[in-house]
């Protein structure tokens, strides 16, 4: 037996994974650094929205926002209610962790993608694209 399973770190561990990810408490996040070892979680974490402004908007009257989960890593949750609107986009990997979605690219002209929880895109700075959501999406990036 291994002094870990002999002072209950397994049932610990194991404790943790059952729980409910709206159990988790957020940490702290002031200063925009995710302290090491804290857990946010991305489906709960409050993400402050804006009206996209007119000049973005295709359809409908999305609102978007960001937060900053740790600024010196350009780790964040961004999230979108549902229209369509234009953008211009910076250099990132994210990951759906809710809601659906199609992106189509205008430039470069590329297929449209499909979005749904546990899709990872990659985006490169200056591509154009059209985003239309069909129901809130929600994505952790890091830029």
């Amino acid at each position: 037996m291994t002094a870990a399973a002999s002072d209950g770190w397994n049932d610990e561990v194991d404790a943790r994974a059952d729980a409910d990810l709206d159990a988790w408490g957020d940490a702290d996040l002031d200063g925009g650094e995710l302290d090491a070892g804290a857990v946010v979680s991305a489906l709960t974490v409050e993400v402050p929205l804006t009206p996209v402004p007119a000049a973005q908007v295709v359809d409908g009257a999305p609102s978007t926002g960001s937060v900053d989960l740790d600024e010196d890593m350009g780790l964040g949750v961004w999230e979108m209610t549902p229209g369509t609107m234009r953008d211009t986009e910076v250099s990132e990997v994210f990951v759906v962790v809710a809601g659906s979605a199609t992106v189509d690219f205008v430039s470069p002209a590329l297929p449209s993608i499909e979005l749904s929880p546990g899709a990872i895109v990659r985006l490169e700075a200056g591509m154009q694209t059209v985003w239309t959501v069909r129901e809130t999406l929600r994505k952790v990036y890091l830029a």
